[in-house]
């Protein structure tokens, strides 16, 4: 495939260093001295594209308002995300209704949502498996159009009754069926990151050429979309991204060499998939969403802060052009952000019950700090790729990817995913497309998993 290379001056801005100095393992990591220190008004390689909610979110008042309830497709419904979203649609049944579902193997729980939630049409990404799936809902009453492979993920996407589709799909496999449902004019609830992170250059200016709403609906992303609410133009100042910590806040740095999975996979607070507590215990996760909130809300890396929030009660924070700061408060109940993402704007009532209300009274005092880029630099390693832009983003993304199914696989050691992930993007850099296709960005997406996993081969770890 032939790729357009960008100029050296547009690679410029990305750099880790000009020494190699060894640390314990065995790669080579180069960094730059100081790395704490990051460069004030370093601009991304390239001019970004105009942001999903460029510092204000106001709804459209032409938008469609439903007769019943809101048609949705479920992408990844058998994951985390989707099984949340389709409790949600359990719950409230005369808001949400499901048309399309689609998964990638566990035909048993995909077999029980058809049977619960009786969609018009069922993707099962692994083809083998159709004809299990197919006597799995034999003597089921209700029988959908079942469709195969990544093209039938596809189909599920650009349903043409859905008006909403939830991407919960992990990594860029969800970045080809997010595609097609923009250009079917679908409306995003974003729970896949690979869709800014990776594709944010691409997928943004399609955004806008379809007129569709990119909604947010992780956690942190979620807050920072209601605190800008109602928010004149020009008046965000600062993006302020809260997190945890993750499983070893507390851990000396002379103890981290010896972290096991066991250990990183005991979130304090959140209970979450493997791949995203793993992300958490290294802080890739809040990096990643620097680089993510820079897309869907146009600040500048400058401008864009993480703070350490133990207690996670305060998901995100803004700051405005008269130094207010407001906030988004909750519980961590990451139904929270995917209900108001399938509702916007509206406002849900919930049942206290199911959907229990925050007491500030129980816990005490609030806690912040900073992160530290010592013990986690995957922060700066962020804020770097983030700065140079265009495939780099995605490059770091897939090498974390990659680095954390190693780790899992316990071939490499939790301090080794850093380094895999910082030697991964520093070969890359040569080859940095600052305006990629989509072609581009999946190519690199695959490069970067191949060249992680060879540096793994080669070091012997």
């Amino acid at each position: 495939m032939a790729l357009n290379l960008p100029s050296p001056a547009q690679v410029k801005p990305f750099f880790f260093a000009s020494d190699s100095p060894k640390l314990p393992g065995s790669f080579s990591l180069k960094r730059k001295e100081n790395e704490t220190t990051v460069e004030r008004r370093i601009c991304c390689s390239v001019q970004s594209p105009a942001p999903a909610w460029p510092g204000t979110a106001s709804p459209d008042p032409n938008a469609k308002v439903w007769d019943g309830p809101k048609p949705i497709s479920i992408l990844g419904s058998t994951g985390s995300i989707g099984t949340q979203t389709l409790n949600i649609v359990a719950e409230f049944p005369d808001r949400f209704k499901v048309v399309g579902l689609a998964a990638g193997s566990n035909v048993t729980l995909l077999a029980d949502q058809i049977k619960t939630f009786k969609p018009e049409l069922v993707a099962l990404r692994n083809e083998s498996l159709i004809g299990e799936l197919k006597e799995a809902i034999a003597d089921s009453d209700h029988k959908p159009e079942i469709v195969a492979g990544e093209q039938g993920v596809i189909e599920v996407a650009r349903h043409p009754d859905a008006a909403t589709v939830v991407t919960g799909i992990v990594g860029c496999a969800g970045l080809k069926p997010t595609v097609a449902a923009i250009e079917a004019g679908k409306d995003i609830a974003l729970a896949n990151k690979e869709t800014m992170i990776a594709g944010g250059a691409f997928v943004l200016p399609l955004a806008h050429k379809h007129n569709i709403k990119i909604l947010p609906a992780d956690s942190e992303h979620s807050a920072i979309f209601q605190c800008i609410q109602g928010l004149p133009k020009g008046a965000l100042r600062k993006v302020i991204l809260t997190g945890s910590g993750g499983a070893f806040r507390e851990w000396p740095k002379e103890k981290m060499k010896d972290i096991k999975l066991a250990d990183a996979l005991k979130h304090p607070i959140w209970t979450l998939g493997r791949k995203i507590t793993i992300d958490s215990a290294t802080l890739f996760n809040k990096g990643l969403e620097v680089i993510e909130a820079h897309y869907l809300f146009g600040a500048e890396y400058d401008d864009i802060e993480i703070v350490i929030h133990p207690q996670s009660i305060i998901h995100g924070m803004i700051e405005t052009q008269d130094s207010s700061v407001i906030s988004q408060l909750g519980l961590p109940d990451m139904r929270l952000p995917l209900l108001y993402t399938l509702s916007w704007p509206e406002r849900v009532p919930c049942s206290e019950v199911t959907w229990p209300r925050l007491d500030l009274s129980k816990y005490g005092s609030l806690t912040f700090q900073a992160p530290d880029t010592d013990k986690f630099p995957s922060v700066n390693l962020c804020y770097a790729a983030g700065r140079a832009g265009g495939t780099m983003t995605g490059v770091l993304s897939a090498a974390n990817e990659k680095a954390v199914e190693l780790f899992v696989e316990e071939k490499i050691t939790y301090l080794d995913i850093f380094k895999v992930v910082e030697l991964t993007c520093e070969a890359h850099q040569k080859e940095l497309v600052a305006s990629p296709s989509l072609e581009e960005i999946l190519h690199y997406d695959q490069w970067a998993r191949q060249y992680a996993a060879g540096l793994q081969i080669a070091s012997s770890i």
